[in-house]
């Protein structure tokens, strides 16, 4: 995952850059740094709240 920074002169600037950031870029991207961000964040056992919720439907 390439960093990349954005030095924006206000938030006006900061939100254009970030909404053009998130359409350069493919579906599978968006969805591989939201994978890499979890794992950062949470590790990597973490049991998936679907199943959470499956699991008490089922009690």
């Amino acid at each position: 995952m390439e960093r990349i920074v954005n030095k924006a002169k206000s938030f006006k600037e900061a939100d254009e850059w970030d909404i053009i950031q998130q359409l350069s870029m493919t579906p599978e991207q968006r969805q591989a740094i939201a994978r890499e961000l979890k794992r950062r964040m949470y590790g990597d056992h973490v049991p998936d709240v679907r199943e959470y919720h499956r699991q008490q439907q089922n009690r």
